[in-house]
This record gives C-alpha cells, structure tokens and sequence, in this order.
C-alpha cells in the first residue's frame, strides 16, 4: 500500500490508468489535492462494457482500448479475477466496486512485484503486515480473497462510501484517493458480471449438447458409469481410500498420474486460497483448496489447468454426468457459470476432493454428488 508521497504522486500524474482530466502543477506539495475526490469523472460505460467484452472473449487485444486504462489486455483480465473471487466468496457488487477501485489506486489494476517497501500485488499488501508471504500476495486470487476478508470485517461496510470501505482495509496514508476510481471501478464491474454469468460456456447443464461426449463409457469397471456410483464401498472415512479400490489402468496414463498424486494428498487439511504446494507440510498456505488440488494433480501429469473453479469449468470440454470416466472434473455449488466446489472423478464411482475449512481431502461418491453436480469437463 503506497505510503509515502512520492509514490502517490506516481501513481496520480504519470500511473497507467490516468482517465483524460488534464492536471497541471503536480508537486509533492499538491499531491494529496491532485488525488482528491475532485479527480473523479463520468465514464462512458457502454464503451467500456464493449471493449473489456472484447478482451475477456479473445479478441484482438491489440486494437482494444479502454478509457482509463492503457494496458487493458492485462489490466482487464486481472480486474476479472478481482471480480470472480468477488463472486465465488459472495460479496455483493458493492464490494466488488471498492476492490477494483482499491486496486485501480494501488496498483493500477497490475499485479506488480515491487511497490514502498514491501508492498506488493494488485492491492499493494505487505508481508510484513500479514497479508501473506510474497509469492501468495502475487497470487492474484490470494490478493483478492485477503481484501474481501478484510472488508468483511468491516462494521457496515456496505453503507459506507467506497473512500471509507477502501481506507477501513488498507489504512493508507491517502485514503481520499481510492474515490476517484469509483466511475471507472462501477463500470468495469458492471461489463465483467455478465460474462462472469455465463462463464460456464454455451452450455452449462450438466448433459450438454454439441461437442460433449454423451456416449457410454466403454469400461464401465474403469469410469464412473451410472453402474458404478461408488455405493457400494458404504461408509469411506475421512482421508481414507477403500482396500478396494484400484487407479484404472485403462485410463489414460495423464489421468493416472494425476490420480495418484492427487490421492497423496488425502487426510491433509483444507486451505481456502491454499496453493496446494506442499499439502503435508506446517505452512498453512502451501495446503490445498478443492481448485488448486485439481491444478497440482494435473501439474503432476503435465497438464496445465486454471487455478479455480470459475476457470476450471471453462477447461477441457464439456461431458455428460452419465458418461463420466476417471480424471474428469465434477463442479457443484453456486452455479453452472461460477461454481464453488470441484472434484475428480477417480474411478468405481468414487471422488476426491477438498471439501472446505475444517476438513481433509478425502474420498466421496459420485452417488452422493450425482443430483447436486452442475457441470463436468474432460481435461484429457
């Protein structure tokens, strides 16, 4: 968070989000006016909700501007970021518009990794104030689960401005200069929701048409057909694997090794945010949640996926809850677009994920999940 008067200076006269107000005679002695409410001005939010639609689907980056912006290929991404963790931890749009005006001021929408003193990221937090090690607050959804934390605990936030929501979190030393970026905040939040809706593609029932496979897997024994729900393994303890079971060794040998490694995590304690780097270790942090579990037990197969549920559902291709085989991720919660659980389907019927705070990662049934799973997506 910037502190001192030299960088705030830096991020008001010359920062890459200067919206096109001319300000004349910025000194260190006029700083603080020059970043005052005053600063703040319309925006025009119809072409704003145009070009970050065009970013966000996979345009031609190059030729998209913003007003307010002049990096948006990268600023706009990480604004959505913001905005979907936002989403998935269930802050109303109001806190979603103090985030990105938060981050707008501090960082200019940029996961930077510098910033006055140990400041770092897109909302500027400090290790050495417990925000995190350095490379967590470079995550920017660790960056934006810490803000939202720190809102939350905010006596009435909701109905305070978002100069006093902002300031209440980070405690900077120039709090009037967060409301200037509340028109550009408003109007970003405003294009991203939508896209946010429909995140989970063209078809987000769990039997989707088109490219989805919606045959019967030919290994009923190695997948998880409706014959083999996992039922009969009865009562699975926490962080248990029935005797029973064996990893397919008709799955592809990507899924295997993902399979395995994910199962070397079972018993270890759930992390919201966890990078699931090193599950058995004492940093809490290093541990996993249900998205970067998935993530690390693809990493291990050499397989690249999203870091959570929101971009995971957006991964690999769309299949049908009745044709499922090992390997495949199951979404539940929230909704088809931002689910807010994950799992693998592991084969015989079975599931591993990390379920939430206060428990392991540990086994399940694709019987117990089978009516309450929204969408499915093959990786390999």
């Amino acid at each position: 968070m910037k502190k001192t008067t030299g960088a705030l200076v830096g991020l008001c006269a010359t920062g890459p989000l200067l919206l096109a107000l001319p300000i004349l005679g910025i000194g260190a002695g006029t700083a603080s006016a020059s970043c005052s409410t005053d600063g703040a001005q319309g925006v025009d939010a119809s072409a704003v909700a145009k070009q970050v639609k065009a970013i966000l689907d996979g345009g031609d980056k190059g030729s998209v501007s913003v007003p307010g912006l002049d990096a948006p290929a990268d600023q706009v991404p990480n604004a959505k970021t913001i905005q979907a963790t936002g989403v998935a931890m269930n802050i109303p749009a109001r806190g979603q518009v103090v985030a990105l005006a938060t981050a707008l001021q501090e960082s200019g929408l940029r996961n930077l990794t510098y910033g006055d003193r140990d400041s770092l990221g897109l909302f500027q937090q400090r290790p050495s104030m417990g925000w995190g090690t350095a490379s967590q607050i470079l995550d920017p959804v660790h960056a934006s689960t810490k803000f939202y934390e720190g809102l939350k605990k905010v006596s009435g936030w909701q109905s305070l401005s978002v100069t006093q929501a902002a300031q209440a979190v980070q405690k900077s030393g120039f709090p009037e200069a967060y409301a200037k970026w509340e028109p550009l905040a408003t109007a970003l939040q405003k294009a991203i929701e939508p896209l946010l809706q429909k995140a989970g593609g063209a078809s987000p029932s769990p039997s989707p048409s088109g490219s989805a496979d919606t045959s019967p897997s030919p290994d009923s024994a190695g997948g998880c057909s409706a014959d083999g729900d996992g039922t009969d393994f009865g009562t699975i303890p926490a962080g248990a694997l029935p005797d029973e079971y064996k990893i397919p060794a008709s799955a592809p040998p990507k899924v295997q090794t993902a399979i395995r490694w994910a199962l070397g995590q079972l018993g270890t304690p759930y992390q919201w945010g966890g990078t699931c780097t090193d599950s058995h270790g004492k940093n809490p942090m290093g541990r996993c949640d249900c998205s970067s579990l998935m993530q690390g037990a693809y990493k291990a197969a050499g397989v690249t996926l999203t870091r959570t549920t929101y971009t995971q559902v957006k991964d690999g291709k769309a299949v049908s809850v009745d044709a499922l085989k090992p390997g495949d991720l199951l979404f539940t919660e929230g909704t088809a677009a931002v689910p807010e659980h994950v799992g693998m389907a592991i084969g015989q019927g079975l599931i591993a994920h990390a379920p939430h705070t206060g428990d392991v990662v540990r086994i399940t049934t694709v019987a117990s999940w089978k009516s309450r799973i929204l969408a499915a997506r093959r990786v390999v």
